[in-house]
């Protein structure tokens, strides 16, 4: 596609021209956008919210308000508290060979951003990424998920409504209008989605040299040692895997337990899920449906080829094409080569692994890609420590899972195959910022003194130079 004839480009060049101005913006103002995004959250939009993804996904209302709503409110909240401290200029140290300056490090806005966020948490996914660039003075581009229609069009009437185009604007529609975005020289890109689609915005940004961040995914291993809390691993894990029906990036995609606590963690899971849906999964409004027709003909296509090779369903596996509903599944000795054990999950099927000890349990993780979370369930230290360690992972939880995402504190972010880049608080605002370096000069500087021609005394002040390093 020429650039000129992108239909982005004017709404691409109108945030362009404006992006100065907005990089210089006071912290008062981008406080105040920041505070109408919470007002319009807890507002009228918040009923609107709710209802769309009802519509899209069959979340349920509180779900939607802790998973979706409440996570933005946190970040906003937390932004505010801090955004004075973290647009201070740092004061650093200066060697002793450049005396007579000072250095400092100044965050400036990178420019115009694009975000693409995904359909499993559409609003979460699409507005914390904008706190952070709204609070290091980013003008920016939003393109949500076409596979939750209602809820994007809620948020352009919200973004709408709120923002100036020139500074923040939504745009719907189907993967070619992602593809036209990709085309135009954004200053940053933030991408929430899949390896493979992660490697497609890399290579748009490589055209611009634009840096970009990655949220990506992969296959979230969680660890069950012979010393765990058993019903509690397995009540947690339960529930990790039951939030939004499992189409959660850092959902456990499957479980690998050792051989002496297998039955008991098995037994406790299907109590556990039992317990959340006591009328039958089936019959719940509390358990959120397959996204699309697409998603769902894969989760069953993949349980299909499993149990024809040799898996045993444990649990669950109850299904309507009708209703896209596919129930809490538990799968034992799924053969390898399966594509759940190969692929990303995305959805409440959750395979179990069986190890005699430790060892087999790191050498599985390992022999894998970089997951975005490992779980580890275990109240023995040194086994803590060893799958700390001996592992590599976008981010870990010990005893529970998913709720890393939740401290503001912690960046978030994948590493190679699931992802590169930070998310939230200080770290979110970091991956929005260029930090720049300055040193100022205010005395005669030193370094004149090893200037050509390099006479004998010369010389030695270069050989005294390099006794400081």
């Amino acid at each position: 596609m020429q650039l000129d004839s992108n239909p982005h480009l004017s709404l691409f060049n109108l945030q362009l021209s404006h992006y100065p101005h907005v990089g210089q913006s006071s912290v008062s103002d981008r406080l105040a956008k920041l505070n109408r995004l919470a007002r319009a959250l807890k507002g009228n939009y918040r009923a609107q919210i709710q209802e769309a993804l009802r519509t899209d996904l069959g979340k349920p209302l509180a779900e939607t308000d802790l998973t979706e709503i409440y996570p933005v409110l946190a970040e906003i909240r937390h932004t505010r508290k801090h955004l004075r401290n973290w647009l201070r200029l740092k004061r650093v140290g200066t060697p002793l060979p450049l005396f007579g300056s000072a250095s400092k490090i100044r965050c400036e806005s990178k420019g115009v951003c694009l975000i693409i966020s995904p359909w499993n948490y559409p609003i979460n996914l699409t507005l914390v990424p904008l706190v952070s660039a709204i609070a290091a003075g980013n003008c920016c581009i939003l393109k949500p998920s076409e596979f939750t229609p209602a809820t994007a069009a809620v948020l352009g009437k919200l973004i709408a409504e709120i923002f100036e185009p020139r500074e923040i604007a939504l745009i719907e529609g189907p993967v070619e209008t992602a593809a036209a975005l990709l085309e135009l020289p954004f200053h940053h890109m933030y991408f929430t989605g899949s390896p493979r689609v992660g490697k497609i915005v890399m290579q748009a940004a490589a055209q611009h040299l634009a840096s970009c961040t990655l949220e990506l995914g992969g296959k979230s291993p969680a660890f069950v040692g012979a010393s765990a809390a058993i019903k509690t691993a397995a009540r947690r894990i339960a529930w990790g895997k039951s939030t939004n029906a499992g189409q959660t990036c850092i959902a456990p995609d499957y479980v690998i337990v050792h051989e002496k606590v297998k039955t008991e963690f098995v037994n406790e899971l299907a109590r556990a899920w039992d317990s959340f849906y006591p009328n039958g999964a089936e019959n719940s409004t509390d358990l959120v449906r397959i996204v699309s027709k697409t998603h769902y003909n894969r989760l069953v296509t993949a349980m299909d080829e499993a149990l024809s090779s040799g898996a045993r369903l444990v649990y669950g596996g109850q299904r309507d094409p009708e209703r896209l509903f596919i129930g809490p599944t538990i799968l034992d000795q799924v053969p390898e080569n399966s594509t759940l054990l190969q692929e990303e999950i995305f959805g409440p099927i959750l395979p179990i692994i069986t190890v005699s000890e430790v060892q087999e349990g790191l050498d599985h993780i390992n022999t894998g890609e970089r997951p975005l979370a490992l779980y580890i369930f275990s109240r023995n230290r040194e086994e803590i420590a060893l799958m700390e360690q001996q592992t590599r992972a976008g981010g870990t939880c010990v005893n529970h899972n998913l709720i890393h995402y939740a401290n503001l504190e912690l960046p978030f972010g994948g590493i190679n195959n699931s992802g590169m880049g930070k998310s939230h608080g200080h770290a979110g605002f970091l991956e929005f910022s260029h930090e720049r370096p300055v040193l100022r000069q205010y005395l005669p500087s030193s370094a004149e003194l090893v200037r050509p021609p390099f006479t004998p005394w010369r010389e030695r002040i270069a050989e005294w130079t390099m006794r400081w390093f």
